[in-house]
């Protein structure tokens, strides 16, 4: 098969590589409209659409190939752009200007080569054994998964950055783990003799057991394991599976068999315009020499990818590529390593050093200043990156040093300064990863963004790696306060306090009623009734802290309409009635009493993605007699008209499915049963899966659980919705107690600190230190609160009592629901219709 040159306007485009890089230029070219000036077809070898090989070892902590892709599965047809998975090129043929792959040939008018690398193999005698793995691609992990199943011990060789992601990932798998380095240190590139010892004593604490200056000179059988390595020294270590993480080689075998220029160790050269010898041809990523080096990380990938888009779109910019710097800021299993410039001083003449190390908290850090001592010119860090982000900026925009520029890197107890946003330039680099700079963020703002979700929506700021969202914040709100921008203080005219400063006075003050805390607290010019915002919020607070039913007489005035008639009011006017089932686990006589209340009502039925009945079309005035059945059956209300718990859905886990681990049902109906009554910011959603599948699709749940033969992996902060996130691992193999002591922590410390109406995914995106804070404050308990706020949520529990019963057994709290205040007769405007087969309001 061979498809000729376009013969109309557009000109055929083809990109080798579906790699991050390759993806972000397809998501340039869509922005930019590039499909109506080319024809865009995609090549791609593996059976996965792009994915974020950032994050690639989360993939063994249960994210799933679909949680990891970096779009929808239909975003390139949808976008007129055409992905050929599972297809590779072998050939390109520049005289015919096509492209060969074993389907067909294709014809190109412009080409994109972003191959990227691919994993080094040293050629050691007998690695080509079986069970020598790689550590690259979702199809690796999945073959060193198989290879664990029958092994006990697991050794990487390479020390570096992937070499240790390995490691934690076999380590993950519950193998005794071996790091195997050829150099004296760990991570060699990017810390000297100091911190590689540190980072090693650092690693071995976690149970890894780490050899340096070892090289292995073959592999054979072993005796006790799979395998016998033996170094130059004739030592041996014997190990089950071998991974290989000793660095990458650029995937340029297409350039060189079509005879483009070549850098002198491998790669395709291009110009600042991302061009190859070749004029028709570009290269990005990976596979690209520019001024004879090649970048290894995402963020210069993504500038190449930009500026071969502006080469393909003349005169849209003059973007070009200039370089880009290679500081990097990790967190290797749990481990904080930081590298900026010329970390080692050995580029620079007459480089001046400054050395911090406190071997009792395992902390270690380095800077590197110019001759003169006025430019920091490279920095390193090893145990604590919370200086990362103002070392960044003084290396990256030039900023003369403090008088002291030792007091960048000492503990902030002894002084530290800290550069303020205000002190940034324009041109400095707040997102390496989007190169985003100052002035895009305040470009952004001045366009009329109004809070970092909107800044990070125009920009793509933070939406990387994550690095950046502290920094990131601060410019927003320094930059929005600067233009007279009031930033995140008062909850409304009613209240000059923040939403978390209403919920400390009511919990320390034990205040329990709206009208106390006006008066007491309320703004001095606007004290009153309240208005929609702060009522709402308040009432959320109080059930929250005292749980007390929220229709008793001095709290219904403040809620909302649902709340009002614990019911959602649906567009005709009339409501849902969503019964609680626990878990997805319903008895056949509760299912036959959902039937014969539906049929006795005439209600609409319908079985929601929570794994629960809903009944819609239900009026105001039946809503008790419909209640009282529901309950007098088992039923309780499932809060589905409430800023609280919704539900946990679950897959059937371990006692019907053959791949299940743990019992999910169970765990959901305890969890479910345990925070039932918790009133919150805004909704919650569990999820609870048996086994890595995620069936019940935990990780885009609040809460998500996963199963594992130890235990339960707890995630957190994902959501659905107008803004879908995934949730992220916050620990591991966790027993049941803990885990659910920690889900207590999270769930109260979101209540205390989040704002009105946030999501707990806003929440986390907005919280300062991310999921690092969280995970220190609820599982580490850094900030001494752990009792505290597990007794808060146990107080929660003890005043469970279902809103529904509690008002049913109380007449004056029946007489709200009426349809004419005095008068028992039902609306007369509301008229039934048919819908497929069931009776519903028009």
């Amino acid at each position: 098969m061979t498809l000729s040159h376009s013969q109309d306007a557009k000109q055929k485009l083809i990109i080798i590589g579906n790699g991050m890089v390759g993806h972000h230029m397809v998501e340039q070219l869509i922005e930019r409209g590039a499909t109506e000036a080319y024809d865009i077809t995609v090549f791609g070898e593996e059976r996965h659409i792009a994915y974020d090989r950032v994050h690639l070892s989360e993939y063994f902590s249960g994210r799933d190939a679909e949680s990891l892709a970096l779009c929808a599965s239909d975003y390139y047809e949808t976008n007129g752009v055409t992905l050929r998975k599972q297809e590779c090129v072998t050939k390109i043929d520049r005289d015919a200007g096509e492209v060969v792959t074993e389907q067909g040939r294709y014809a190109y008018d412009r080409l994109v080569l972003a191959t990227g690398s691919y994993p080094f193999v040293p050629p050691i005698p007998g690695n080509d054994r079986a069970k020598c793995l790689v550590y690259r691609t979702l199809d690796d992990l999945d073959a060193i998964r198989e290879a664990a199943e029958d092994a006990t011990t697991g050794v990487v060789v390479g020390g570096g950055l992937l070499g240790l992601e390995a490691a934690n990932a076999l380590r993950g798998l519950n193998l005794d783990t071996a790091v195997v380095e050829f150099a004296p240190r760990l991570m060699p590139m990017q810390v000297d003799t100091e911190g590689g010892e540190l980072l090693r004593e650092k690693i071995e604490d976690l149970g890894v057991q780490v050899l340096t200056g070892r090289a292995t000179q073959e592999i054979v059988d072993g005796e006790a394991s799979f395998h016998r390595m033996v170094f130059q020294d004739e030592k041996v270590l014997e190990t089950d599976l071998i991974v290989f993480s000793a660095g990458i080689r650029p995937r340029d075998e297409l350039a060189r068999d079509c005879s483009l220029e070549m850098g002198e160790r491998g790669g395709v050269v291009v110009d600042d315009r991302c061009l190859t010898s070749d004029p028709s041809i570009l290269a990005i990523g990976e596979v690209a020499v520019w001024n004879n080096s090649i970048f290894g990380l995402v963020g210069p990938g993504y500038q190449m990818a930009k500026a071969a888009v502006a080469t393909l779109m003349p005169g849209e910019d003059a973007l070009t590529f200039s370089g880009a710097d290679m500081s990097t800021k990790l967190k290797l299993m749990g481990v904080d390593v930081g590298s900026i410039g010329d970390a080692h001083g050995d580029r620079t003449p007459g480089a001046k050093m400054f050395r911090y190390l406190d071997q009792i908290k395992q902390q270690y850090r380095k800077m590197v200043v110019s001759s003169d001592g006025k430019r920091l010119v490279g920095a390193m860090l090893v145990g604590d990156n919370s200086y990362y982000d103002t070392l960044m900026q003084y290396y990256d925009n030039g900023l003369e040093l403090p008088d002291d520029p030792a007091s960048l890197i000492l503990p902030s107890s002894e002084g530290a300064p800290t550069l303020g946003a205000d002190a940034l330039p324009e041109t400095a680099t707040i997102c390496s990863c989007h190169n985003v700079t100052k002035a895009d963020v305040c470009a952004s703002i001045d366009a009329g963004a109004t809070d970092l979700g909107a800044v990070k929506g125009d920009t793509k700021a933070s939406t990387g790696c994550g690095g950046c969202t502290a920094l990131l914040k601060s410019v927003v709100d320094h930059e929005l306060e600067a233009r007279g921008v009031e930033v995140d203080k008062s909850i409304c005219e009613h209240f000059a306090l923040t939403r978390q400063e209403i919920y400390d006075i009511v919990r320390v003050e034990g205040i329990k009623t709206f009208s106390e805390l006006i008066a007491k607290h309320g703004a001095s010019q606007s004290r009153g009734l309240g208005c929609d915002i702060c009522k709402p919020a308040v009432a959320s607070i109080l059930a929250s802290c005292f749980n007390e039913p929220i229709t008793d007489a001095s709290h219904i005035p403040l809620q909302d309409t649902n709340d009002t008639f614990m019911a959602n009011m649906q567009k005709n006017g009339t409501y849902s009635v969503v019964p609680r089932v626990p878990g997805g686990e319903i008895s056949p006589d509760k299912l036959i009493v959902l039937g014969q209340v539906a049929e006795k009502y005439k209600l609409y039925t319908k079985v929601t993605g929570g794994q629960r009945i809903d009944l819609f079309g239900a009026r105001l005035e039946d809503l008790p007699d419909i209640w009282g059945e529901l309950i007098a059956a088992g039923f309780e209300t499932g809060h589905a008209y409430g800023k609280s718990l919704r539900t946990v859905k679950s897959c059937v886990g371990s006692t019907w499915c053959r791949y299940g681990v743990q019992d999910s049902v169970g765990m959901a109906i305890k969890l479910e049963n345990r925070y039932k009554g918790l009133r919150s910011p805004h909704k919650i959603k569990f999820g609870v899966s048996g086994c890595t599948r995620e069936c019940a699709e935990a990780q885009s749940k609040d809460v998500g659980i996963i199963a594992t033969e130890n235990g339960w992996n707890l995630y957190v902060c994902g959501n659905g919705g107008m803004r879908p996130r995934h949730a992220e691992l916050l620990a591991t193999d966790m027993d049941e107690d803990t885990m659910i002591r920690t889900i207590d922590r999270f769930l109260m410390y979101y209540v205390r600190t989040a704002d009105r109406l946030q999501r707990t995914s806003v929440w986390r995106e907005n919280l300062e230190g991310g999921l690092d804070h969280i995970r220190d404050v609820v599982v580490d308990d850094s900030l001494g609160l752990g009792e505290e706020l597990e007794s808060q949520m146990q107080t929660v529990i003890d005043n469970y009592e279902c809103e529904w019963a509690n008002a049913i057994k109380d007449p004056e709290k029946l007489k709200r629901f009426r349809s004419f205040v005095n008068d028992a007769r039902p609306d007369p405007d509301i008229i039934m219709m048919s819908e497929r087969g069931q009776l519903r309001p028009a």
